[in-house]
């Protein structure tokens, strides 16, 4: 990326690395270490029923007295393996609450602590769900702006969701962070140095989480295959692409890398991506003409993967996401207030 300064809706981050945790690496991990101390607003778990007869969960924020039926409703969406208990969805739940809005973390399915019914699970580019619920949101009486952020994969989903149903999502706007918007040039960043460390662990919750539903036995894939994957690439072509209906990971990755989808997104869309971000290689990330002129790209040369810490110190943080986030959220609601024609379903 040459200057960030004349690429339009391409922009330079404001944000800067607290001065006790200038690493990418330690950006990265710091928030998994200091979840015990994140903040835990009161959460109602609903139980989602999906149009072909799964289920998965979905947390949303308690309500309070500062709420109304009008308030704004921020759906989150989690990151791989993640779920409501992942820190930065604490405490962006946390904002969403100051800032007396509604919130709901829809899970992905098979993810957090709940088991979904069907032989599948999830994956980056799986959008129907959050359209079901988005839509049905909105028909059953949500009568506030609705917005929604979505972290790593979540935010792929997202991205891909809002390019394939621009001007018809019931979206009032959307930010997205650390998004993989190449899945295989992702898959590839995580072969290398020390980020094959975040490889081998998640790789090692995924494993754990499919043998929790599947077995030799009862598998729709290679299961041999699945359980001595070492790579991403790997598993996912050895269990994400068969069990979802991909011919391959090749294929996966393809249709599902939400970078093909950025030139049609229609509603104001805030994309954060670091360049020192350890599940990503910088030649990933997109030119100005590539998006939409909804979409605003917010590029910080540090940060890791979902870290963003900004300040504080290593027993009381500052984190600089969750209020971005809310900031531009409710400035897009505010613009959206003053144009004459309406958000579909409204």
């Amino acid at each position: 990326m040459t200057d960030l300064a004349e690429q339009g809706n391409v922009i330079r981050s404001s944000f800067r690395a607290a001065s006790w945790l200038g690493n990418r690496h330690l950006q990265t991990l710091y928030p998994s270490f200091h979840g015990a101390r994140a903040p835990r607003p009161a959460l109602v778990r609903r139980m989602l029923d999906l149009p072909d007869g799964d289920v998965t969960a979905v947390d949303w924020l308690a309500e309070s007295t500062e709420t109304t039926d009008e308030s704004p409703l921020l759906v989150i969406l989690h990151g791989l393996e993640g779920s409501a208990e992942s820190t930065y969805a604490r405490y962006l739940l946390q904002a969403a609450s100051d800032s007396g809005w509604h919130a709901a973390v829809l899970h992905f399915r098979d993810c957090g602590d709940y088991r979904n019914v069907l032989p599948r699970r999830y994956h980056a580019g799986e959008t129907n769900d959050l359209r079901y619920f988005i839509n049905k949101l909105r028909t059953e009486g949500q009568q506030g702006p609705i917005v929604a952020a979505g972290y790593s994969l979540g935010g792929n989903v997202l991205l891909k969701y809002l390019g394939e149903d621009g001007a018809t999502t019931p979206l009032h706007a959307a930010a997205a962070v650390s998004v993989p918007l190449d899945l295989g040039i992702c898959s590839e960043a995580l072969t290398h140095g020390f980020s094959k460390v975040y490889q081998y662990f998640l790789l090692k919750r995924m494993k754990i989480a499919v043998a929790r539903k599947f077995d030799l036995h009862t598998a729709a894939f290679d299961w041999t295959r699945a359980m001595g994957a070492t790579t991403f690439a790997e598993f996912d072509d050895a269990v994400t692409a068969p069990l979802h209906g991909f011919a391959g990971r090749d294929e996966y990755y393809e249709k599902c890398s939400s970078i093909h989808f950025l030139r049609k997104i229609d509603r104001p869309t805030l994309i954060i991506n670091s360049r020192d971000d350890p599940f990503m290689l910088p030649n990933m990330l997109p030119a100005a003409e590539q998006l939409s002129k909804s979409v605003l790209l917010e590029i910080s040369e540090e940060g890791g993967h979902v870290g963003f810490v900004s300040g504080g110190t290593p027993w009381n943080p500052q984190f600089y996401l969750p209020q971005r986030i809310v900031d531009f959220l409710r400035d897009e609601i505010s613009k959206a207030a003053t144009e004459t024609h309406a958000l579909p379903g409204m």
